[in-house]
């Protein structure tokens, strides 16, 4: 009798590239391969590539050069991201025998023969705009929580990014798959959904292969938090102008969505955000952060921002630092502009040099960590519900609150997956909020 095969997975980016692995993931093993670490002995390795950061790009080589380590006779496949806008250039990388684009990597278990190795990388990436049906997926990363992907996609025109030629149109899942996958999440136990997409605001383009929204995000939002089993539902990132008074209103009454939002910004000068061709102003802006305050003083709001974008003077980012310094968030996510080819940002005149992008990049993620602590601050004495992890960190189990405060507390193991209502008592010196038990809650 054959061994059965093994393959292992390494995901580099974002939660939705994390989802679709696990997706990926379980149809092999529906081919009956046995899943094995990365760093392991595998007979193929699957890299699920990003196209978003620099570093992205080059740590593809070294992740092919790893699994050669552990397996010079090993099968490796290139997918995702990075593989459709680039496919040649991963297939050139000594040792890839398989770059799949944006449709294909779904399919992958069709395209492995006999698993030998090829003597050049061979392509099957797909016109992009080929890439316009759905594939539902969601991730079990650990014990406590999964991310659910609920859309793909984006109709934007944002002149920095290359996602919608990386990921096609903006569509849509199902309600009905979305709610059946949610239930499946919750049969194992787990308490905690993040809903992931690309554009998710954008949710209901494209559910039934057309343009119409027939439900909305707002309808998505409602009807998940109907989802028996699931404590806690967490929205990962949002365009402002998509964040909708409705949506905020629901979650600050919801059972199960918790107050936090991250809403992309990505600059507070009105004259980048045009450049950029976002979909709003700063204004714009300013009244989502006061609308969510206003029904939830306690919500976490985390904000992305791109630094060193093209024409980004000296003036126009000492105005987004301020207008960040003043806003009521609680952390940033902050990136530092990379030229990105086939953008139009990348032909943009008004370069602002590497060294100042950096000093600048410094500067607010110095603010970030002046903000989270001012929020942590403002927590100290209430009480919250707090996850507990699965991890034993040098002796403690960390956990985060609802509002995305991160908590520690002498290792447990009794406490792992559990929810509990705490008192949050103190800072302690590594930054992380110290607790006092009130009671466990019902799981």
């Amino acid at each position: 009798m054959n061994a059965r095969k093994k393959v292992a997975f390494y995901t580099l980016g974002c939660k939705l590239n994390f989802s679709e692995t696990s997706t990926i993931a379980r149809s092999f093993k529906n081919e009956g391969f046995d899943r094995v670490d990365f760093t392991d002995e595998a007979d193929i390795y699957v890299i699920n590539t990003c196209s978003v950061t620099e570093n992205a790009d080059k740590r593809f080589k070294t992740i092919v050069k790893q699994a050669q380590k552990a397996n010079p006779d090993a099968f490796v496949a290139a997918v995702g991201c990075y593989a459709q806008l680039k496919p040649q250039e991963l297939a050139d990388v000594n040792g890839v025998d398989l770059v799949l684009g944006a449709t294909e990597k779904f399919k992958i278990t069709d395209y492995l023969n006999d698993l030998s190795k090829n003597d050049f990388g061979e392509v099957h990436s797909c016109d992009i705009d080929d890439a316009d049906f759905y594939v539902g997926s969601y991730s079990i990363g650990d014990r406590t929580r999964a991310f659910l992907k609920v859309q793909d996609g984006c109709d934007y025109k944002c002149t920095y990014c290359t996602i919608p030629l990386a990921r096609g149109i903006s569509r849509s899942d199902t309600m009905k798959n979305v709610l059946k996958n949610a239930k499946e999440i919750s049969e194992k136990n787990i308490k905690e959904i993040v809903l992931t997409g690309v554009n998710i605001g954008d949710y209901g383009k494209g559910e039934f292969g057309n343009k119409k929204h027939e439900h909305t995000f707002l309808d998505l939002v409602r009807e998940l938090d109907k989802v028996e089993g699931i404590e806690r539902l967490r929205i990962s990132s949002i365009e402002p102008n998509l964040l909708k008074n409705e949506t905020i209103d629901l979650v600050s009454k919801s059972r199960a969505f918790v107050p936090h939002f991250h809403i992309p910004l990505q600059s507070g000068s009105n004259d980048i955000l045009k450049k950029m061709k976002r979909r709003y102003m700063r204004e714009l802006y300013v009244d989502r952060v006061a609308k969510t305050k206003e029904v939830m003083p306690h919500a976490c709001i985390g904000v992305d921002v791109i630094v060193g974008f093209p024409g980004e003077t000296e003036e126009r980012f000492l105005e987004t630092y301020n207008f960040l310094n003043e806003l009521d968030i609680s952390y940033m996510h902050v990136f530092t502009y990379s030229e990105r080819d086939n953008t139009e940002a990348a032909a943009m005149d008004g370069i602002v040099p590497k060294k100042v992008r950096s000093k600048r990049s410094k500067m607010l993620r110095g603010l970030s960590a002046k903000k989270r602590r001012a929020f942590y601050e403002s927590q100290v004495n209430t009480s919250r519900t707090v996850l507990f992890e699965s991890e034993n960190k040098e002796g403690y189990i960390h956990g985060f609150t609802e509002n995305y405060v991160k908590v520690k507390t002498p290792w447990n193991p009794e406490l792992v997956n559990t929810l509990h209502e705490v008192q949050l008592t103190e800072i302690d010196d590594d930054g992380l909020m110290r607790i006092a038990f009130i009671k466990e809650l019902a799981s």
